[in-house]
């Protein structure tokens, strides 16, 4: 051991996405604080690397490619994503005569398709480049953490081997970003598991999979500008599972099985020979792509119960957890590197209070609660509804729905940099726990429909792009606004949503006239405040899905 302790202001365990980016945005905030990175493994790692969480979304590629200024990365080094994109494919090969349901063009807020190899030896030499001391093979061996209520307050203290040596370190924060091995969380007993069962296989492929080629037919081709459907996050879905194919800028494929074990048990897919029978059977012409490809496997994993919940991950004790240290949801939206984002965000803004002396207990708890509403929200989307995944008129509803709260709501807070804002957080407390309601209850209301649905899947695409106020909303992120005005953006989000639920259960309805919506009915029911933001009258949020592009 050695004998001399060194000091650090923080100490992050864990040199993954999520650790490298807290270190760059505490030290961006505050230029003079020292922080240590301890990675287990070592570098550089692998091109496509074996991790979940190469597609990002707008949250999470705005603080990429904004917050922490990794612009020109992004551009050069990895892929721009063509949205998400949605076929109802089961045991179908022509995958041009089935509902498709996607953007035609790029909309105007970019995200990205991450090669998280490339990306994590990019951000350990940025890291080490902003002054971060950043020690890969290093092994994390005991943590002792102090109170913030013993007086004079004591710093934390950590040591770690590193090439065979004993170090010891203290720090005033420590921080989990170790993934799910979840040091902390082990030793503070923080796990808490969710209502959310389901399992992912996933393996990559060194070569593009282009979903474009699967059709000759020039028209389905030309539906998109450009004719890069690969590009995309793609969802070949079916009951109770979805399959993604996502594109790494390395020239591998990243592709996986995600499914509710009540529909399709994970011993029907833990190898990859299972997955490509597996694929043969749901996903015929994935497995005829993927067939004569048997031989460019780089890898294969799965996850048993992937999802899981942290009791707390914010403490006034000066230590936090964020990436999957934390908490884990479902990658069908790709919130991963959202909710790297907004935890970074918050634990900085602890920092840099608790640099200036402030005290941190009703804000680290406040930051905690927000932190884990926004997360129970995000959780209503998973939970229980894998089996409307294969229904190609719910899951089109589902999709647009899911979207709107998404930049309605959770992303206007954080591109308006307000997600800290406790005042406007304030103002807004009622607004946004009405939003939460409402989405609670359109989650159920969905599962409802899709269990009288006739599921007619008919050769069109929903060209998400051709709605002018969801492509509006998008651009919207973009905006400049104060706090008058914000507050007004999250008002005119509300009254969206409740009049978008109201056209939602007019749509279920007259298929199904018997169908139960008289909560979400209730809920509806605009205030004063939301009758005036109103789409005008004959508006429709809700496109015709049977006059889509065909």
């Amino acid at each position: 051991m050695n004998t001399s302790t060194t000091h650090y202001d923080m100490v992050i365990l864990g040199g993954g996405l999520a650790g490298l980016t807290l270190a760059m945005q505490v030290r961006q905030r505050m230029p003079d604080i020292t922080v240590l990175v301890l990675e287990r493994r070592t570098l550089p790692v692998p091109e496509a690397t074996h991790k979940v969480g190469e597609s990002s979304v707008e949250i999470g590629a705005h603080y990429f490619d904004k917050v922490l200024g990794l612009h020109d990365h992004l551009h050069t080094h990895q892929l721009r994503k063509f949205g998400f994109r949605f076929f109802f494919s089961e045991g179908r090969r022509d995958i041009d005569q089935v509902t498709e349901i996607g953007a035609s063009r790029y909309l105007a807020v970019p995200s990205y398709q991450i090669d998280r190899g490339i990306f994590e030896n990019f951000l350990a030499a940025e890291a080490q480049r902003r002054g971060i001391r950043f020690v890969d093979s290093a092994m994390v061996r005991r943590v002792e953490l102090s109170s913030s209520e013993t007086t004079p307050v004591q710093d934390h203290e950590v040591v770690y081997e590193h090439e065979g040596a004993m170090h010891e370190v203290s720090a005033r924060w420590v921080i989990d970003a170790c993934g799910r091995a979840g040091l902390l969380k082990r030793k503070l007993d923080l796990a808490q598991p969710n209502a959310h069962a389901a399992h992912a296989i996933w393996f990559r492929i060194k070569d593009r999979i282009k979903l474009d080629e699967w059709s000759d037919n020039q028209a389905w081709q030309e539906r998109c500008d450009p004719q890069a459907r690969w590009l995309s996050t793609n969802h070949l879905v079916g009951n109770g599972y979805w399959v993604w194919l996502i594109p790494l800028s390395s020239g591998s494929h990243s592709v996986g099985i995600v499914a509710d074990p009540r529909i399709h048990p994970l011993d029907t897919m833990d190898s990859f020979d299972k997955a490509m029978d597996w694929f043969q059977k749901y996903q015929p012409r994935l497995f005829d792509d993927l067939d004569s490809k048997r031989h460019l496997l780089q890898d294969f994993a799965f996850l048993k119960r992937f999802s899981y919940g942290c009791k707390q991950v914010f403490s006034s004790d000066r230590w936090a957890l964020t990436g999957e240290a934390g908490l884990f949801l479902d990658p069908f939206y790709s919130p991963g590197s959202d909710f790297i984002a907004i935890s970074n965000t918050y634990i900085t803004e602890l920092v840099e209070m608790d640099r200036r002396g402030e005290r941190l207990g009703a804000r680290a708890q406040i930051f905690d609660q927000l932190f884990h509403s926004f997360y129970d929200s995000t959780l209503a989307l998973y939970t229980d509804q894998y089996p409307l995944f294969g229904d190609p008129e719910v899951l089109p509803v589902k999709v647009i729905w899911d979207y709107a709260i998404y930049w309605g709501v959770l992303a206007q807070f954080f591109f308006h940099n307000r997600l800290a804002d406790l005042t406007t957080m304030a103002a807004l407390r009622d607004e946004m726990a009405r939003c939460q309601r409402l989405n609670l209850a359109v989650q159920t209301f969905l599962r409802a429909w899709s269990g009288k649905s006739l599921k007619r899947n008919v050769p069109t695409m929903l060209d998400q792009a051709s709605i002018p106020w969801f492509a509006e909303l998008n651009r919207s992120l973009n905006d400049e606004l104060d706090a008058a005005q914000f507050a007004e953006r999250i008002r005119h989000s509300s009254a969206q949503l409740h009049t978008l639920a109201r056209e939602i259960l007019e749509r279920a309805q007259e298929d199904h006239p018997g169908l139960d919506g008289e909560e979400l009915r209730k809920l509806t029911e605009p205030t004063a405040s939301q009758t005036r933001r109103m789409p005008a009258s004959g508006e429709r949020m809700l496109p015709d899905f049977a006059v889509a592009t065909a």
